[in-house]
């Protein structure tokens, strides 16, 4: 067996043992130095120190962040809704002699959609204005009539007097007197007929008029017309087809005023006023800008919400009826601080905040309201006005915990 191999790794052995369990009291060998078991000690208890200060301070990156004052808003999910819509429907009866106008055609006010066959409503006005000409007619002869029965009565009055006088000086009998005031009676009754005539007259004519008046109203309803001007948005009737009262004629659209409608929820209610400015973003990717012109005093009973309307100029007819818009109201400014996103965290009991660098670089947990999302970070409020956020490394502290801030520029 040969010795020297095994004097060599007994050698490398012992080596690898001072390097690794002694390497203290190697290098104080080597330097000339002593080293004893308490200076190993001391040596041992001052890298302990240094390890537990250096554990207990934690390395955060944050910002000092300043308040600034930005225009709230209300956001809510909505819709686009026609100005107005109405579907216009028949008063009458009869065939549609009229060629159909195609859904999507632009309408002016009073255009004809729907005209449908008079059929006998010509005559039956002409027989109407037939009979008003003879009620007419017969109001002077029942005037004439109240003339003669006037003169009859002025008569009778002369015959009256002189029987009554006669009677007095006793040139005349007591029968005459009678039959004179008999004569005047009747004379009186023959003008109240006659008068009562009159009135008859009058009221026929009344009647022929009216008759004339819904014959010619019966005719105007065989024009059905637009209301107003817009879009239609079905075919009229088609040719031929039989209307009924209460029959479609066709629907149609205004779009040159468009509504966008939400749901405010009751939190947000106060926040919204009538006359107050607002915004859309469509679907589109089209943004619009309007007024509130409505806003619901009656909440609805299965959402708890409340209808709010924004009315915004649609003269190109861009906009169509229906379609998704996210609405932006305007409400009074807050203060608030526009942080990232990542710097938001939660405490043990789930709640919204922000880590903080409080008095002695402290970390201290501070609840917050989230108000707006943007593409530059988020809005918060419920903060002091300055304060230092922790923005990284804010979700390895707790409250109480110190840290080592590292400050970066806030956002802007």
């Amino acid at each position: 067996m040969k010795i020297i191999p095994l004097i060599t790794a007994v050698l490398v052995l012992a080596g690898l043992y001072l390097v690794v369990f002694e390497r203290d009291r190697l290098l104080g060998f080597a330097q000339g130095t002593p080293v004893t078991e308490q200076s190993v000690e001391t040596d041992q208890n001052a890298e302990d120190t240094t390890r537990a200060q250096g554990e207990s301070v934690v390395g955060v990156v944050a910002m000092h962040s300043v308040a600034q004052t930005i225009d709230s808003a209300v956001i809510l999910r909505g819709r686009t809704e026609a100005a107005r819509q109405v579907t216009v429907a028949s008063e009458t009866s009869g065939l549609v002699v009229s060629e159909p106008r195609r859904k999507g055609a632009f309408i002016n006010e009073g255009e004809m959609l729907c005209r449908l066959d008079p059929g006998t409503r010509e005559a039956s006005l002409a027989e109407a204005r037939a009979r008003l000409a003879e009620a007419e007619g017969r109001v002077p002869e029942a005037q004439a009539s109240v003339l003669e029965a006037s003169a009859r009565v002025r008569e009778a009055e002369i015959n009256l007097n002189a029987a009554r006088q006669l009677s007095e000086d006793g040139f005349a009998s007591e029968t005459r007197l009678v039959s004179a005031q008999a004569s005047m009676e009747a004379a009186t009754a023959g003008v109240q007929r006659a008068n009562s005539g009159v009135t008859s007259a009058q009221a026929g004519i009344q009647a022929a008029q009216a008759a004339v008046a819904s014959a010619e109203r019966e005719i105007d309803k065989l024009a059905i017309t637009a209301p107003f001007s817009g879009l239609l948005e079905t075919d009229t009737a088609e040719l031929g087809s039989l209307m009924q009262p209460g029959t479609p004629c066709a629907t149609i659209i205004q779009l040159n005023e468009i509504k966008l409608v939400g749901f405010v929820p009751e939190a947000d209610v106060s926040k919204v006023n009538v006359g107050a400015m607002a915004g859309a973003r469509l679907t589109s990717g089209e943004q619009v800008q309007g007024r509130v012109t409505f806003l619901s005093r009656s909440a609805d009973e299965l959402t708890r919400t409340f209808r709010v309307e924004v009315t915004v100029a649609n003269d190109d007819l861009a906009i169509s009826d229906g379609q998704t818009a996210e609405i932006l109201i305007a409400s009074d400014g807050r203060t608030a601080h526009l942080i990232a996103q990542s710097s938001l965290t939660l405490d043990d009991g789930g709640v919204l905040g922000v880590r903080t660098v409080g008095e002695g670089n402290i970390a201290t947990f501070m609840p917050v309201t989230l108000l707006r999302d943007t593409a530059e970070g988020v809005w918060v409020t419920d903060l002091p006005e300055t304060i230092d956020i922790i923005t990284v490394g804010q979700e390895f502290v707790v409250d109480g915990v110190q840290v080592a801030p590292t400050f970066t520029e806030a956002k802007g």
